[in-house]
């Protein structure tokens, strides 16, 4: 019996040596089974390599020839065949064929990816559709979004699911672009195909095949920088005391001139 908590540690010790051991006759690689952590409900294909600080939790089957780790965290999820995890979590989520998942990525419940979808450094999805070959690569938040293949989410994308009081969902189509630092402001729809130029927040539906542009138009000021700086010197000189300025006008009045080196 387990009577003490450094009891419960080394049965759980044990426990973990022989689901390591039963693994890795049966095909897995586990880099270090001493910091891998694999319930005994967990199922894993052939092939498969487990690098150090892997948790995989709960009802979760992997594929083979899959890649976890290092400090890959899965619970209750199913994972295809030849996918790379790497510094992520995922929970109550499918994985499709071949996707690369972070480093540093959240894949929250319910999310489902296709095949060869792209998630890469802190980009995170949540109750989330992508479809196969969807790449998002940098920095974004997919919630409540359906996502057809093939299209591409700039870095720095979100989707604004949530306005206070709901949820709503954004639905972006086939072989759409996805300009950097986009804001989707749900609900909305983006058509196949169509385009969402950089840093523009969407607040309303883009049919197929159109450019959607919602930011201001830049304006370029010639000259502008040098003027302020003068002018912060100014005042920067008025507020000094008078005694001070007395004095530096005086170290310049008695200063010799520069020479200048031939």
């Amino acid at each position: 019996g387990v009577n003490t908590r450094v009891e419960l540690a080394e049965v759980g010790e044990k426990m973990r040596r022989h689901i390591c051991h039963d693994l890795m006759l049966s095909g897995v690689t586990i880099m270090d089974p001493a910091t891998t952590y694999i319930d005994a409900q967990v199922r894993i294909g052939a092939d498969t390599t487990l690098l150090p600080q892997t948790y995989l939790y709960g009802e979760t089957i992997i594929g083979e020839d899959c890649v976890l780790g290092p400090d890959a965290h899965i619970t209750d999820s199913h994972i295809g065949d030849g996918v790379i995890a790497k510094s992520c979590y995922i929970e109550q989520s499918e994985v499709g064929d071949g996707c690369k998942i972070g480093p540093f990525a959240n894949v929250r419940p319910n999310s489902r990816l296709g095949k060869k979808v792209k998630l890469g450094d802190f980009v995170e999805t949540k109750n989330a559709v992508l479809g196969d070959g969807v790449s998002a690569g940098h920095l974004s938040y997919l919630g409540d979004a359906d996502v057809g293949e093939r299209t591409n989410i700039g870095a720095g994308t979100i989707t604004c699911n949530y306005d206070g009081k709901l949820k709503h969902p954004t639905v972006i189509g086939r072989g759409v672009f996805i300009g950097s630092h986009a804001t989707l402001v749900a609900p909305v729809t983006v058509g196949d195909g169509a385009y969402t130029a950089a840093g523009s927040v969407i607040t309303a539906d883009v049919p197929p095949d159109a450019l959607a542009v919602g930011r201001a138009r830049q304006l370029v000021k010639t000259g502008w920088a040098a003027r302020r700086r003068q002018a912060l010197a100014e005042a920067e000189n008025a507020l000094a005391p008078p005694s001070l300025r007395a004095a530096e006008q005086a170290s310049m009045a008695s200063a010799p001139p520069p020479t200048h080196p031939e």
